[in-house]
């Protein structure tokens, strides 16, 4: 599957123990739709954060680790907004939302230079400094499927 100029069609499990060095109990896609979701087999990890920690890796694939320097985005964070649970021949899946923020890495990087060099003196208006930080950040939303084992 090639999504935002990388391919990904090398085995999940593989791509998650070489990039982020952490072994997962995964195989199946990266979640772009029902046919290429994560199936999550039997885990240690509590569901809801094994599906967070899976969607945080694949947004820093596309957002970071796999673009250009200068198009890198930093501060990467996702947050829940929406999960539905399906099944489909006797399969269950979860189908969730997330909302993404980002920024340019290179902003992002000036942004927490300047915060360290200004915190605490007199002049440092914080209010201006994060609503600067607000108006650069990127968001969107992604979806993510998840194939669940029966538990």
């Amino acid at each position: 599957m090639l999504r935002n100029n990388m391919e990904f069609d090398e085995n999940i499990k593989e791509i998650i123990k070489s990039v982020f060095n952490l072994h997962l109990s995964v195989d199946g896609g990266w979640g772009y739709s029902e046919e290429l979701a994560t199936h999550l087999k039997k885990s240690e990890m509590p569901t809801l954060q094994l599906e967070h920690t899976i969607a945080s890796m694949r947004a820093h694939l596309e957002m970071s680790i796999t673009r250009k320097k200068e198009e890198r985005y930093g501060g990467i964070n996702l947050n829940e907004i929406d999960r539905e649970e399906y099944r489909s021949n006797s399969q269950l899946y979860h189908k969730v939302t997330y909302a993404v923020t980002a920024i340019k890495e290179i902003e992002y990087n000036a942004f927490i230079e300047e915060y360290k060099e200004n915190y605490g003196k007199k002049d440092f208006d914080m209010s201006e400094y994060f609503e600067r930080r607000r108006e650069a950040t990127l968001g969107k939303s992604e979806i993510y499927w998840f194939r669940i084992d029966s538990e």
